[in-house]
């Protein structure tokens, strides 16, 4: 009977005591021999799952669905409102009326030119379209799209900024708010914006609350550029667990292997060339690819498709508290410095059996299968990096012995996520038996 080495059985006794005191870590045992090193969780993770959304039925009857209608199910309650500008800049001014939380973003920030045209706009009056705004107590609001178009408008009547750039009224470059010419003034303010309210009674629970809130954003998102699925949940989700995947996303290690240029403070500032050409970083790809692994280390949860799995996850992780933060950093963290240590330059690529190479750039779905597998033996690390070329040969046949897809993620069913990060698994556990 194989016996686990020292090191191992070290942390098992660590993690047995702490099983005892909260139930953080998990181990499975099989003849005697560990063979799931140790599942790390935080210890709000343990009881995220006991509840599950509402299920219906496949294929529920006309009485089913009419008395879902009748409960007022999924059914978006909202109201429209309208302000002429003057009035809408002094509600602004109101402490609490409308919550201006601008989310930490990677697009660039709207220059003056372009809030310039924003206000040419409303001289000429060309329709602007709807604000986007959620009730978050009676007659307070939060603001879910058009940042921007609020902070121009407000900007430009407290005289922030003068015009420029306007091609249809070039005479007005130069000017701030209280030097426009009088009947150009008294035209800017009969002009009014639109704006959507989202009400509360939309949802019955706190989860609903949120999920149909990301819903209608997304259908509602009316910016002149599409944004994509994490920073929608940037923009609404502000809590810790997203602060957590923001700071992660800066680890060096992670960055060189999806080739994002290492972190400086000066970028949240402003966006250097070579970080605004880069894609994957504006549009916060990398953040979503440290969020998967968070929440496909749940991977017999998933459900509602890869988007709608991280959407829950992304929900329910609302309420970490520091010490699970704490945990997950922490995990986070041995997990990349291990794949770092065995792979290094091609840490995320997948082999191409026909062109007997590792591939040029890494893959979403197989770094999937490798983070989450090696966070299952970080208190093997040292032996697993001893074998290193073992580990690199053993990942080349998972790609030979295997369907094309299986680990680039050609499937994204439940079984497709789980045989892939089951299929990694088992590969780290032979080379670690030897």
């Amino acid at each position: 009977m194989a016996r686990p080495e020292g090191r191992s059985l070290g942390l098992i006794s660590i993690f047995a005591s702490r099983i005892a005191e909260n139930l953080l870590i998990v181990f499975v045992l099989v003849y005697g021999e560990v063979i799931n090193m140790a599942i790390e969780v935080a210890p709000s993770e343990l009881n995220m799952w006991l509840k599950e959304p509402r299920s219906q039925s496949p294929k529920p009857s006309n009485d089913e669905i009419n008395a879902k209608y009748s409960r007022r199910e999924l059914r978006i309650v909202t109201e429209s409102n309208r302000e002429q500008l003057p009035n809408f800049v002094e509600a602004l001014k109101r402490q609490g009326w409308m919550k201006l939380r601008p989310p930490y973003q990677r697009r660039p920030r709207w220059d003056r030119e372009r809030q310039s045209r924003l206000i040419e706009s409303f001289i000429m009056n060309i329709p602007v379209p709807p604000l986007f705004v959620y009730e978050s107590d009676l007659a307070k609001y939060e603001v879910m799209d058009g940042q921007q178009r609020i902070t121009a408008i407000l900007e430009f009547y407290t005289n922030i900024y003068p015009l420029e750039g306007l091609e249809q009224w070039p005479e007005l470059n130069g000017r701030v708010y209280d030097r426009l010419p009088s009947e150009i003034k008294k035209g800017l303010d009969r002009r009014s914006i639109s704006y959507i309210v989202l009400l509360k009674e939309s949802a019955t629970t706190t989860e609903e609350e949120a999920l149909l809130r990301q819903q209608v954003f997304e259908r509602l998102n009316t910016g002149a550029v599409k944004l994509s699925h994490q920073e929608i949940r940037n923009s609404l989700y502000q809590c810790k667990f997203n602060t957590l995947l923001l700071t992660l996303a800066r680890n060096a290690e992670y960055r060189a292997a999806w080739s994002v240029p290492p972190y400086s403070e000066t970028e949240e500032e402003a966006l250097s060339e070579e970080l605004a050409r880069n894609k994957s970083y504006v549009v916060m790809r990398d953040v979503e690819i440290v969020l998967r692994f968070f929440a496909l280390r749940h991977a017999e949860h998933y459900q509602r498709g890869m988007k709608g799995f991280l959407d829950l996850y992304m929900v329910r992780a609302r309420s970490f508290t520091d010490e699970d933060i704490g945990v997950l950093q922490s995990l986070f963290e041995r997990t990349v410095k291990l794949g770092s240590e065995l792979y290094k330059d091609i840490l995320f690529k997948p082999w191409d059996p026909k062109a007997r190479a590792w591939a040029d750039k890494p893959q979403v779905a197989f770094a999937d299968a490798v983070m989450v597998g090696l966070s299952r033996h970080l208190g093997q690390r040292t032996r697993l990096v001893s074998r290193r070329e073992a580990v690199h040969g053993a990942t080349m046949q998972l790609f030979e012995q295997n369907p094309p897809g299986t680990f680039t993620g050609r499937g994204n069913t439940k079984q497709d996520v789980q045989e892939r990060i089951r299929l990694f698994d088992e590969m780290l556990e032979r080379v670690i038996r030897g």
